[in-house]
């Protein structure tokens, strides 16, 4: 199971790397190389449109990567996925800009931003399943709450990257060519990966189906749809919350309060670091008490939490900015240390692949593609302290708290061992 759950963890964590140096390069650069023509923040935008663009992709690689998760197994969705996100990510680096070769570039770029997207999709989806139903019943939940330890490790190689990037080399430097280092080094990761994951075996769980489904988008369309709007409802907030930290933040914090991005980088850096170390106490947490009890608490503290973490943003203080992003991490990954355990356990193993995978990047569309993009449309017309990004926030939370109210408990029930009966 370690061996299984360390294969798993390195492979989100290369692919998420590959998404979030994306996020990253979007609210530094990317506005200004390949929006020129627009005004500084309608390119912020517009690179957040971008940005946007792979969360709309990822619906649709979890419905074909989830049909061959379902139809053919888990391990391949693995290779594949890892392969599609891997190469697309390379490729954003090789883009010329605006400059170069005109409005052809923002159009490689969404095209590629789109594959990215897509092989995401359906990354999750193969190492969560893979790990869950690999995992003793009893520990499911720490066990399978390794993939989830991957974003954040993906996130701190990607901006720890740009951060030294950004310490080590001018502005002009930076903006001509040394954004573009970490997408080339996305190669790399991604042949590591691929031998890392060459030794995995398949699902014991999948090899049990008699019966696979002939086409599993179709069945959990007419069978579990209200389960899958339930689950991509309550999912909602925690992207929300996540990007609001990661990518939104950064760009207000850099162009509206005029902090250096380094220290931007470094106070959310800090605060990732503690909610990766934080993810397997939340899963071990959800094993002891249940899933949807910890869904429940993260959603609440979210909503208390987001209008101070705003203030605390606006303050440009490093230590009270880094203690606004903890906290909306520590709610954060209070949903999400579960939901690796819980999301497939709420699937029958037959339409598994398919459905916890819909329901998860559906939640991604609802509150990641959209909340860089509604915050900073939000925070231009309001003053020093956005406080329109904190209601947003909050009434994204008060939406998954009611989704979560509505979904069953999955955590299985621990069987008592009888005293033993002595003649």
């Amino acid at each position: 199971m370690l061996r299984l759950a360390t294969a798993s963890l390195a492979g989100t964590a290369i692919e998420f790397y590959d998404f979030f140096v994306y996020g990253t390069a979007a609210a530094l650069v990317l506005g200004p190389l390949f929006f020129p023509t627009f005004s500084p923040l309608a390119g912020t935008l517009a690179a957040f449109g971008t940005f946007g663009v792979g969360f709309v992709a990822r619906p649709l690689g979890s419905v074909l990567f989830g049909h061959v998760g379902d139809r053919r197994g888990r391990r391949p969705v693995l290779v594949a996925s890892l392969l599609l996100t891997g190469a697309s990510t390379v490729a954003v680096g090789c883009v010329p800009s605006y400059d170069t070769i005109g409005v052809a570039a923002p159009v490689l770029l969404l095209v590629l931003r789109f594959l990215q997207g897509l092989g995401l999709g359906g990354e999750w989806g193969g190492a969560v399943l893979l790990t869950a139903e690999h995992a003793p019943a009893e520990r499911r939940g720490l066990w399978a709450s390794f993939p989830q330890i991957g974003p954040a490790v993906g996130f701190l190689l990607a901006n720890g990257v740009m951060l030294v990037l950004s310490a080590t080399l001018s502005d002009a430097q930076f903006a001509q060519w040394g954004w573009r280092v970490p997408f080339w080094a996305a190669g790399l990761l991604a042949t590591a990966g691929l031998w890392l994951r060459s030794s995995l075996t398949e699902s014991p769980r999948f090899l049990e189906i008699d019966d696979p489904a002939r086409v599993p988008l179709a069945e959990v369309t007419r069978d579990h749809w209200r389960l899958v709007l339930l689950t991509a409802g309550a999912l909602a907030a925690g992207y929300a919350i996540f990007y609001a930290v990661t990518t939104w933040s950064l760009a207000f914090g850099t162009e509206r309060l005029g902090v250096d991005r380094t220290v931007m980088l470094a106070c959310i850096m800090a605060a990732v670091v503690v909610k990766g170390a934080l993810t397997p106490l939340a899963a071990v947490l959800g094993d002891r008490f249940g899933r949807r009890p910890m869904c429940l608490a993260g959603c609440a503290g979210s909503v208390l939490w987001m209008f101070p973490m705003v203030a605390l943003l606006a303050t440009g203080q490093p230590l009270l900015m880094f203690l606004g992003f903890l906290g909306a991490l520590i709610a954060f990954i209070t949903m999400f240390a579960v939901i690796a355990a819980y999301l497939p356990e709420l699937y029958e193993p037959r339409v598994r692949c398919t459905g916890a995978a819909v329901g998860y990047n559906l939640g991604g569309v609802l509150g990641g593609a959209l909340t860089p993009i509604v915050a900073t449309a939000l925070a231009e017309h309001g003053g020093r302290v956005p406080w329109g990004v904190g209601a947003y926030l909050t009434a994204v939370s008060l939406l998954s708290l009611a989704c979560f109210a509505l979904l069953p408990e999955t955590r299985p029930v621990r069987v008592p061992t009888p005293a033993p009966v002595w003649d």
